[in-house]
């Protein structure tokens, strides 16, 4: 199965995995499953961590990429339709970063692992 993670997820698999549902860990250790991780979680981090918001992050913003390939994580680039459609979902929830993982889950028709309740508010199916 595939499936994608919101940036809290990717964040807490990578530095506190106790703090992930036990379903989600075990979908996480299931070989057969694809983990998908969006460009837009790299952006996110990143732009927290420089803004001060994420000071915990700070190997895993510099470690990115290396982190999600050790993890087996896939990592998922977007593209100009998945922006197109990530702008033109309900105004009601007004992340960016949300806003694109959301579009790229509904585009690809795939559910999001994420305890964010507000994403349900863009017809995603969620996972936590």
């Amino acid at each position: 199965m595939k499936l994608i993670l919101d940036t809290c997820t990717v964040i807490w698999a990578t530095l506190s995995p106790a703090t992930l549902s036990q379903q989600v860990r075990t979908l996480l250790a299931d070989p057969d499953n694809i983990i998908l991780v969006s460009a837009a979680s790299a952006w996110e981090i990143a732009t927290k961590f420089r803004n001060g918001k994420l000071p915990e992050a700070e190997v895993l913003e510099r470690n990115f990429i290396e982190t999600m390939d050790v993890a087996g994580y896939v990592l998922l680039t977007v593209d100009a339709e998945q922006f197109l459609r990530a702008g033109r979902l309900p105004a009601a929830h007004r992340d960016p970063f949300d806003r694109i993982i959301a579009a790229q889950a509904l585009s690809l028709d795939i559910p999001v692992i994420t305890p964010d309740t507000k994403l349900d508010g863009f017809g995603v199916r969620r996972i936590w």
